[in-house]
């Protein structure tokens, strides 16, 4: 529930909101060119992709950017854009209730529309969150961030967890309807494979659920129709254009040659275009 506003920024996140109760695409942005390339598809909200902001800063994945990092090159994709933007902030960039509120409130502040905020703590022996910890790390988001569209990702499925697929989805039916008591808006469950199992747990979360698009996956369209909230693509656009980059330097490394660097090239002027000031 998001309070009744004027204020501009956070009347991004109302429409944030409701291109979710229509059903929303998102494509995940790295930094300004690619965020603009996807608005200028025609998209209706872009997400950013922490994995692919990270590579792009030369560091991996995992919070290894710092907020103030984090929080620059969102804000590089907020300036350039005239529609809503989602921030994947990880797990908060800290391990406190403080280093959540500061992160939350941080990007509202900038002007993002959304956040996602994870349960995956980034330690081998206790690789998630505790269900109560959890709720109460999303519950200090909402009350320091209370305009932001607040998905709660649940890394159940990626890391694994539980000792077979039944106690996989429960545990995981367990945590995204904690998760919405919370305050969270949507669930967002990566990883997620079989057809099957992304129908009963958009029906125990009454649509409210959030999924990767991707090779073996049934298409964005059919997930949508199916009555899932959100279908986002996280750092598959960054990982295709590094595979493209890792050619372009193999082929001119081994033949001396640039064939590759005209397939499907972006003119200097279509490029200069997406940033046109006026």
């Amino acid at each position: 529930m998001h309070p009744v506003t004027t204020n501009p920024l956070a009347k991004n996140s109302v429409e944030f909101a409701r291109l979710h109760r229509q059903g929303l695409l998102l494509p995940n942005a790295w930094d300004a060119a690619s965020a603009r390339i996807f608005e200028a598809a025609g998209f209706a909200a872009i997400g950013t992709t922490s994995a692919g902001i990270a590579w792009a800063s030369g560091v991996p994945d995992g919070q290894r950017l710092s907020l103030a990092e984090m929080e620059r090159e969102v804000g590089k994709i907020v300036k350039v854009l005239g529609i809503p933007v989602n921030a994947d902030i990880e797990a908060g960039y800290g391990d406190t209730l403080g280093a959540v509120a500061d992160s939350a409130s941080r990007m509202q502040a900038l002007g993002a529309a959304g956040i996602n905020l994870e349960d995956a703590t980034g330690q081998t022996a206790a690789p998630l969150f505790s269900l109560e910890m959890q709720q109460r790390r999303l519950d200090t988001a909402r009350r320091h961030a209370p305009t932001l569209f607040l998905t709660a990702r649940t890394d159940t499925y990626l890391l694994e967890s539980g000792q077979s697929a039944q106690e996989r989805l429960d545990e995981t039916i367990l945590r995204g309807q904690a998760y919405l008591v919370a305050g969270a808006d949507l669930i967002f469950v990566p990883g997620l494979g079989k057809s099957e199992t992304l129908l009963v747990l958009s029906r125990a979360f009454e649509g409210r659920l959030a999924v990767m698009a991707g090779p073996g996956r049934p298409p964005a369209s059919e997930l949508l129709s199916a009555g899932i909230q959100r279908v986002s693509i996280g750092p598959s656009a960054m990982l295709r254009v590094l595979g493209l980059t890792t050619r372009v330097a193999q082929e001119l490394r081994q033949q001396g040659t640039s064939s590759t660097l005209a397939a499907e090239a972006l003119s200097f002027e279509q490029a200069q275009h997406l940033f046109h000031q006026g």
